[in-house]
């Protein structure tokens, strides 16, 4: 009984040495972060709450842990020092997740998404897009709000002739209604516009309308009503002279556009669909819907044709 006593009385002592531990680390990290130590006040941080029981002594460890890190990485991202940057808000975020900081957590994870997009600039400028790609992809994860890196991401997937992943995302930043996000939005208009071009005018030259079809369908799974997706999937399915399909899909994706000339496009497809099945009416009722763009003066034409 008296050596049972003993062990309790031992083990007491150990946990009352925890704690006093634990609060003293605690006291020593306050003190450097007061001196604006970020780097000894974490190390005092982590060490305290390493040695706490769970008592609330090393609650203010926790609160301001993950601000630690935040600032040695805004430090350290003043100084050019992308990587180490990284380290820190990487750190920075695990430690507010655990602890219950979403403030600060947000702000990390947007500063992971810039360390990883200066870490690729260099490799996307020269060209090298594969690998641009992975700390693209890693900023973009962090930080998709960044449209900046969007744009970049989705460059690096079109160049590598991933044009499904690719115009996802452009689509995204191209579609974003956000004033603050007009000059980024603008920018990836014009590379969706690039790029489907692109996209359409390879397949098409390899005679891959599945291809074109399957990319199209990416792009809906993600967006189902991108007028972009809907009008490649209706050029897939003309391309590999399904009529059935055409007709199906066409006035729909006519009415998604926002341009008269692909709508006109669009139109114009579905007409000479129902005019090969030998549907009259309804191949001038389409045919007349084609008001602008270069198919218009065909389209006048056909129906000239078809109303002998």
């Amino acid at each position: 009984m008296k050596k049972l006593f003993l062990s309790f009385v031992a083990v007491m002592a150990v946990f009352t040495l925890s704690a006093q531990s634990a609060k003293e680390m605690c006291d020593k990290g306050v003190e450097a972060y007061n001196a604006k130590d970020r780097a000894a006040a974490a190390q005092y941080f982590e060490q305290a709450i390493e040695l706490s029981d769970g008592s609330d002594d090393v609650a203010i460890a926790k609160q301001f842990i993950g601000k630690c890190y935040y600032q040695l990485g805004g430090a350290a991202l003043m100084k050019q020092e992308y990587e180490k940057a990284l380290e820190y808000f990487t750190l920075s975020v695990e430690k507010c997740q655990l602890y219950d900081d979403p403030t600060t957590e947000k702000k990390s994870a947007s500063y992971v998404g810039t360390c990883y997009l200066k870490l690729a600039e260099g490799a996307f400028n020269s060209g090298d897009y594969a690998t641009a790609m992975e700390p693209l992809a890693k900023g973009y994860e962090a930080d998709p709000k960044n449209a900046k890196m969007a744009n970049l991401l989705g460059t690096c997937y079109c160049e590598l002739g991933q044009y499904g992943e690719g115009l996802t995302i452009l689509n995204k930043v191209a579609g974003n209604p956000n004033p603050k996000y007009a000059e980024q939005a603008a920018e990836a208009q014009n590379l969706v516009k690039l790029y489907t071009n692109n996209m359409v005018a390879g397949f098409q030259q390899n005679g891959d309308f599945d291809g074109m079809i399957a990319a199209a369908e990416q792009m809906l799974a993600a967006e189902p009503e991108n007028a972009v997706a809907l009008k490649i999937r209706v050029q897939g399915y003309d391309g590999k002279k399904d009529l059935n399909k055409v007709i199906e899909l066409a006035e729909a994706a006519a009415l998604a556009q926002t341009d008269a000339e692909d709508a006109s496009y669009l139109y114009y497809l579905l007409g000479t669909a129902y005019n090969a099945k030998e549907m009259k009416p309804q191949a001038i009722a389409a045919l007349q819907k084609v008001t602008a763009g270069a198919t218009v003066e065909a389209a006048k034409a056909a129906i000239a044709d078809l109303s002998k």
